[in-house]
C-alpha cells in the first residue's frame, strides 16, 4: 500500500487531534512538543520493516498507532458493556499508552530506528524494504520507548508502563512475568494491557487483511507478492486531488518534509 501525501498529513493531524482531546495539561504541552520535533521522522516512518508484518511504507507508523487507538477506544466499550473494573485506568490512560505502544521504533534522539535496505536481493526475495539500524544500541521496542519519553521529561503512570511494556501480549516471552501469573495477587490489577493488546492484535491484523488476502484470492502466493512488489493499493480518488495536496503541502514549516512528501 502507498499513501499519497496529503494522506500522510492527514492522518499526522488526527494524531495530533488525540493528544489535544485526551492528555491532560501539563502533559499534553510535553507530548505536543516531542511529536514536534521528531515530526518528520514519525510522520514517514513505517510500521514494521518487511511486508509480512504490517505497513512496512512510509506514513505506515502513524496509520498503524490511529488504528489501534480507535480498536482501543472500541474495545474499552466492549468490556465496559460486559462487566470490567474499567475505574482502574482512565481514558488518558488508555488513549497514551495505545499512542505510545510503538514509539521505540523511532529510534534515538539522532538515528532512526529502520532504514532504507539497499541490498536489491533482500528487497524483492525477502521482502525488506527497510532493515534495520546499526547505529543503534539494542534495546525492545517497549524499552527504548519508555526510555524516549522519560528522557524528554514526559511521565506515564505504573499503568501506562505496564500497559505499553506488554502490548505484544505473550507473543513477547518477556511478558510472562506480568501475563502468566497463576496467584490472584501477581495479575495486573487492570484491564489496560489486554485492551491495548487487543487493539494492537485487531489492527496489526486487518493491515495484514488489507495487503495480502486480496492476492491470495487472485491466487498469487507470498513470493509473487514480493517479487514483483504487487502491494494491494486503494482505488486513486481523484477529486480535488491537486487542490488538497497543494494544501497540505503549503501548510508544512518544514522544507525538507515538502520535498519528502512531494516526492511520494
Amino acid at each position: 500500500m502507498n499513501l499519497k501525501p496529503e494522506e500522510i498529513l492527514q492522518n499526522w493531524e488526527e494524531l495530533i487531534g488525540y493528544i489535544n482531546k485526551y492528555i491532560s495539561s501539563p502533559r499534553k504541552e510535553n507530548l505536543l512538543e516531542f511529536y514536534n520535533k521528531y515530526s518528520e521522522r514519525l510522520m514517514m516512518m513505517p510500521a514494521s520493516h518487511k511486508k509480512e508484518y504490517h505497513n512496512s511504507f512510509p506514513g505506515g507508523y502513524v496509520e498503524h498507532v490511529l488504528r489501534v487507538i480507535r480498536c482501543s477506544l472500541k474495545q474499552y466499550e466492549l468490556w465496559k458493556e460486559e462487566g470490567a473494573y474499567i475505574d482502574t485506568f482512565t481514558i488518558e490512560e488508555l488513549v497514551f499508552s495505545a499512542l505510545n505502544h510503538d514509539l521505540g521504533k523511532l529510534g534515538d534522539e539522532e538515528n532512526d530506528a529502520y532504514i532504507n535496505q539497499t541490498d536489491e536481493w533482500r528487497k524483492k526475495n525477502l521482502g525488506e524494504d527497510y532493515t534495520f539500524n546499526t547505529k543503534l544500541p539494542f534495546a525492545s521496542v517497549p524499552d527504548r520507548g519508555l526510555y524516549m519519553l522519560q528522557s524528554h521529561g514526559i511521565q506515564y503512570s505504573f499503568n501506562e508502563m505496564v500497559a505499553i511494556q506488554t502490548h505484544d501480549g505473550l507473543y513477547d516471552e518477556g511478558n510472562k512475568k506480568y501475563l502468566m501469573s497463576y496467584t490472584p495477587e501477581q495479575k495486573p490489577r487492570t484491564s489496560l494491557p489486554f485492551i491495548l493488546h487487543q487493539a494492537d492484535l485487531m489492527a496489526a491484523r486487518i493491515e495484514f487483511e488489507r495487503d495480502w488476502l486480496p492476492a491470495f484470492q487472485e491466487g498469487k502466493t507470498s513470493m509473487d507478492v514480493k517479487k514483483k512488489n504487487n502491494r494491494v493499493e486503494t482505488k486513486p480518488n481523484t477529486s480535488k486531488k491537486l487542490s488538497t495536496k497543494t494544501k497540505a503541502l503549503t501548510s508544512m514549516k518544514s522544507d525538507g518534509l515538502k520535498n519528502m512528501l512531494d516526492n511520494l
